[in-house]
């Protein structure tokens, strides 16, 4: 694998998998590159939730809009720049209010292969 840059226009983005709500994402690189890591982009619309028990480490980075994230332990609400870390295992619920959000991602394993 070679030194890559990419942008969101690159991402192909889809229905978030086994939710039927305005959220997309698209991976870039994934196990079909053979890195270790899934890297993508995902697009949130207005009022939006989506609850997920963790199958992968995952790394959100805010680029555009808001959100918040709740665990059982916390919620945290983030903006551009921020940075949310959602550990294995955990039960997510991910939520949007008026104007939606855009998200980079990192997840380790890659996430496609548990929603298999």
């Amino acid at each position: 694998m070679k030194v890559q840059k990419f942008s969101i226009t690159d991402a192909n983005l889809v229905r978030s998998p086994g939710q039927d709500g305005d959220i997309y994402v698209g991976n870039l690189v994934d196990e079909r590159h053979g890195g270790p890591v899934t890297i993508g982009y995902g697009r949130y619309s207005p009022h939006q939730t989506l609850t997920e028990a963790m199958a992968v480490d995952d790394v959100m980075i805010v680029l555009e809009g808001r959100l918040s994230v709740s665990a059982a332990s916390d919620t945290v609400t983030a903006g551009p720049g921020d940075i949310v870390y959602m550990p294995k295992g955990e039960t997510v619920t991910i939520a949007t209010e008026d104007e939606g959000a855009v998200t980079a991602y990192v997840t380790y394993p890659h996430w496609a292969q548990v929603h298999k």
